[in-house]
């Protein structure tokens, strides 16, 4: 069993021609039930930031408008994956095997990405490519 999580979320998007990273937040997560608690809570946190709810007092009237119908709905796709107990128990079994997850969905100009990842894994991944490198 994999004891401890490293949690990572970015937003990336084209600057100057070029694809660039911006990191939104990160966590190390002493526990599975954590890691995901932490990863629904940011996809949240993402949804709510780029749809807020009609009727949030902390906008005026009219603020807020629709998008057009062919624009990809992110904020739905991770308030979607945050409240579907099918796709938790997933990335529950797959981080606790020692595979790195990713959830990622994008917009006309960026991609969301959350990744979470055992840090026992990649401890046991370092100290095996160590291991196999030759000494000088």
């Amino acid at each position: 069993m994999h004891d401890e999580f490293l949690c990572h979320v970015t937003a990336y998007g084209m600057c100057g021609g070029r694809r660039v990273g911006v990191p939104l937040g990160t966590y190390r997560a002493p526990t599975l039930a954590l890691a995901l608690w932490w990863m629904r809570d940011r996809a949240l946190w993402i949804a709510e930031r780029l749809d807020p709810r009609p009727g949030d007092p902390h906008y005026p009237p009219n603020a807020i408008v629709p998008v057009a119908d062919g624009v990809p709905d992110v904020p739905g796709v991770l308030r979607a994956w945050s409240g579907d107990t099918v796709q938790q128990e997933y990335v529950a079994e797959e981080l606790a095997a020692g595979n790195l997850v990713r959830v990622a969905t994008n917009d006309d100009t960026t991609e969301y990405e959350l990744l979470a990842e055992s840090v026992d894994a990649l401890r046991m991944q370092r100290t095996a490519q160590a291991m196999a490198t030759p000494a000088a």
